[in-house]
């Protein structure tokens, strides 16, 4: 099995989350940790070999310095080329964010739920806050719907149209589900062979949801697997929290998804949708007929309508966006 993490300047939670696996000792024996750096320019990399040299780790973990950073995809696909190119080639590749700390035998539970149920091709870990508060990691696929009743928040709305719901309530035993968060996501070896690699053009955000979907629609099932415990510190590693104002970076990865998943009709019904239920949601507040407050990040909407905008008037509907692009 290869564990693979992406770093960028996050090299404290890097080898926080290397000690949570040396720490492991369920981990399987022929476990190997590749850490992708995606070109920090500080002293991720040096940080990260020395405490690897320090704690006894070089045995099962290595670095990967890059040369330019080119998102998560980009260092994800770099690890996994490399493995998949050597021998022996791990049946099991697993994505770890450097934000996670993962529980006793999370890995090996996946492993297990995997070896057993031969069509799961993608399983995905019980994402958990450092207090064992439960996260959604197992999501049903985005829609121009689903953003209708994102931008509504209207619980009679969702649960006419609960099929559409991005991210349903928790559930404590497996299931099947549309796609699983990247954040601690488990891909069978055989998957990489049907359908290829990550989508290179998603910088950060919606690239586990692309590669899920093409897994799907190639005959593999995505599943979540609670006995998997994984405590995600959700933001740390990106930066993005609550009502920060998006980069626009995470706006061009959904403007590719729904361009490719339902063409650029979908893209506009979408963000009609979302116009829509936003409004309702506006009306509501305004009337005092309810509408509860929401974390919604600053500007969203304005800059997901001139994203989206600009990038139909310069035909770049299909292009990713870099993080040192600044908004409009």
């Amino acid at each position: 099995m290869l564990i693979v993490i992406v770093n960028y300047r996050t090299a404290g939670l890097t080898i926080d989350c290397l000690r949570s696996l040396n720490a492991d000792t369920r981990r399987p024996a022929t476990c190997r940790v590749r850490v992708v750096d995606n070109a920090s320019g500080d002293d991720s990399v040096a940080r990260i070999r020395a405490a690897i040299a320090h704690e006894g780790w070089g045995r099962w973990a290595s670095v990967q310095p890059l040369d330019r950073n080119g998102g998560f995809a980009f260092g994800n696909n770099a690890a996994i080329g490399d493995a998949l190119r050597s021998q022996p080639r791990p049946d099991f590749v697993l994505l770890l964010n450097p934000d996670t700390v993962v529980r006793p035998g999370a890995s090996e539970a996946l492993v297990r739920f995997m070896a057993a149920h031969p069509r799961v091709g993608i399983a995905g870990s019980r994402l958990e806050d450092s207090d064992g508060k439960k996260q959604c990691s197992a999501h049903r696929v985005h829609s121009p719907l689903s953003q209708l009743l994102e931008g509504a928040r209207l619980g009679l709305l969702s649960r006419l149209f609960a099929g559409h719901v991005t991210s349903p309530p928790v559930r404590d035993e497996p299931h099947a589900c549309d796609w699983v968060s990247g954040a601690s996501m488990m891909i069978r070896r055989e998957v990489f062979t049907s359908i290829g690699m990550f989508d290179e053009a998603y910088f950060l955000y919606f690239e586990e949801v692309d590669f899920c979907c093409r897994a799907k629609r190639a005959g593999w099932d995505v599943w979540y697997v609670p006995t998997s415990r994984v405590v995600h510190l959700e933001g740390e590693a990106t930066g993005i929290r609550g009502k920060q104002r998006r980069a626009p970076y995470w706006f061009a990865s959904r403007r590719r998804f729904f361009v490719k998943q339902y063409g650029i009709l979908g893209l506009l019904l979408a963000d009609l949708l979302w116009c829509l239920g936003r409004f309702t949601l506006s009306v509501r507040r305004l009337l005092r007929l309810g509408g509860r407050r929401v974390a919604v990040p600053e500007r969203f909407t304005r800059d997901l309508l001139t994203g989206d905008w600009h990038a139909l008037l310069s035909r770049r509907l299909h292009t990713g966006s870099h993080p040192e692009d600044r908004h409009a």
